[in-house]
């Protein structure tokens, strides 16, 4: 059985390796391409419409390997899976709309919340319990409930990663990360159909990369970045369907670093008393470019901060194996502090909104007067 996730994951590198090429010429021919403007970085015409590669390499990837899967999935197995690659597929096609047209933001949304009621109501995929916290026993969640924060989650992960796409191989490479992530947790749990589906996304994320890697050959577009936020949306949701083994908290760990900078974009827009969906350049990527860090070393870093997040969801999955709540805790406590203190350092809310650091500084000054006379 490992040998067919092996040969899947190969499977879909190399179909994304050969078709991203393919998609490169098509989005030059139909005009699918990313015109610079004040908010870019990029400074030429860029074909987008990459995305389209991964989806391809993905579906092709699932289509070779399924006859050397077992005989039959369960019948939970097969309809997530129906829900993946048809929800996938609608958001794909929005996204190709978007590429070539330009599509406005409400249509767009109203796209997402279609594809999430497809999933919900067609498939009945829905976040049934909850895990309560420092206590053995799950909540069951009420229809009312579950159904619109099943519909909040899709749509809410879908466009977290499609804010922090602005650099290259930047949403990619998160995303690889944080599916990365899903997989390892999935095989601990035994979750074969997650753990196949992972691998394959991962194989077209990789050979994509190739090209959009710094400096970029081709954008992924919002065909690529709306089908990963959707994906891991999807598959994140394992998070919530293993409720004895991981609690409510672990998705939005996996997915800690587009959540975050969405989460600080929204406050921070807030605070300029300007509209939540209004686009700007106070994202990390902006910040981290405006310390002085090359576009190759920002892309490195939030690497590396997405890769903490991803250890961080296996530590705290691994604990609530053991019960270990005491672990779920620390894990909480670690991230809101990274994620506070790393986001005032770099300015993620503003310049002068620096709440913890002003506190740390007021205390060290009074613990040390002279330094104030200086």
């Amino acid at each position: 059985m490992l040998m067919i996730y092996i040969i899947g994951f190969i499977v879909a590198l190399a179909l994304a390796l050969v078709l991203t090429p393919l998609v490169k010429k098509f989005a030059v021919k139909i005009g699918a391409v990313d015109v610079p403007n004040a908010r870019k970085v990029h400074t030429r015409i860029m074909p987008r419409l990459g995305g389209l590669g991964i989806y391809l390499a993905f579906v092709l990837g699932l289509i070779a390997v399924l006859p050397f899967l077992p005989d039959s999935l369960s019948p939970r197995d097969a309809n997530f899976m129906k829900a993946f690659l048809i929800g996938g597929s609608m958001i794909v096609l929005i996204g190709a709309l978007d590429d070539r047209f330009e599509l406005s933001a409400k249509v767009k949304f109203l796209a997402q919340i279609a594809a999430a009621c497809v999933v919900v109501f067609g498939f009945n995929i829905t976040v049934d319990f909850v895990n309560i916290p420092f206590q053995d026993r799950y909540s069951a969640l009420e229809s009312w409930v579950s159904i619109p924060l099943t519909i909040f989650w899709i749509v809410g992960v879908t466009n977290a990663i499609n804010l922090i796409d602005g650099l290259d191989g930047l949403a990619a490479g998160v995303s690889g990360i944080a599916i990365g992530t899903i997989s390892v947790m999935a095989f601990l749990m035994g979750n074969t159909t997650v753990a196949l589906l992972c691998l394959l996304l991962l194989g077209g994320i990789i050979g994509f990369l190739f090209f959009n890697f710094h400096p970029a050959k081709i954008f992924m577009g919002d065909t690529g970045s709306l089908f990963l936020g959707f994906s891991l949306a999807m598959l994140s949701l394992l998070g919530f369907k293993q409720i004895a083994i991981v609690s409510f908290i672990t998705p939005l760990i996996i997915i800690g670093v587009p959540l975050s900078d969405t989460f600080f974009a929204i406050v921070r827009r807030k605070i300029q008393k300007k509209p939540i969906f209004a686009p700007d350049k106070g994202h990390l990527h902006h910040c981290l470019r405006e310390l002085g860090f090359s576009h190759r070393q920002t892309v490195l870093i939030i690497y590396v901060i997405a890769a903490f997040f991803g250890v961080l969801a296996v530590i705290q999955s691994s604990a609530a194996m053991y019960e270990a709540n005491w672990v779920t805790f620390v894990v909480i406590c670690v991230m809101m502090c990274f994620m506070q203190i790393g986001a005032e350092v770099i300015g993620l809310v503003g310049k002068t909104k620096r709440p913890i650091l002003g506190l740390i500084n007021r205390m060290r000054m009074k613990a040390n007067p002279e330094s104030r006379s200086k």
